[in-house]
């Protein structure tokens, strides 16, 4: 198999990503699961997402589409690459082992679909807190921890974020 055929087979839907989730944890593999943009792949994202898949044997991220990363604010010409791009740059990383598109304003049905054993967010966010509309609660933590897994944050690189970097690049 080619190693582009290999990248893009981890690109997939959250229904195919049920039976491969389900196969995984039958061989008692941890299933760690994340979300997010990853518009412009640094050093941040690289670190969060391996300091992740250290959490358990497989790392499946839900990526926003384009058009949930535009209902989100983050700004007028964002995303600056395409949920396609991103999807490709993600799964070129050795330690993701699938990529999944989201389009709703949080990843709680796919994260209901996939039951993963640990869900992780960034330190920004809080996994003690169960009030849904509080900005540091952490979307399907309430499922995760139902199911006897754990919720985890990990602290972010200072001085890297996609915000930073696009405004660096205007000067």
């Amino acid at each position: 198999m080619s190693r582009l055929t290999y990248i893009q087979q981890k690109i997939t839907t959250v229904e195919k990503a049920v039976k491969l989730v389900n196969s995984w944890k039958m061989k008692t593999d941890t299933v760690v699961f994340t979300n997010g943009c990853f518009d412009i792949l640094h050093k941040g994202h690289v670190t969060y997402l391996a300091k992740a898949a250290d959490l358990g044997q497989r790392l499946v991220v839900a990526l926003n589409t384009d058009a949930s990363v535009k209902r989100q604010g983050k700004g007028e010409n964002r995303p600056i690459n395409d949920e396609l791009a991103r999807q490709m740059v993600l799964a070129s990383l050795a330690f993701v082992d699938l990529v999944i598109l989201f389009d709703e304003e949080t990843p709680y049905e796919v994260i209901k679909a996939l039951q993963p054993d640990v869900l992780v967010k960034g330190a920004d966010y809080d996994p003690e807190i169960s009030d849904t509309a509080d900005k540091k609660y952490i979307v399907g933590s309430d499922i995760v921890k139902q199911n006897g897994g754990s919720v985890q944050v990990i602290d972010l690189e200072a001085g890297f974020s996609t915000t930073a970097i696009i405004n660096r690049a205007k000067n």
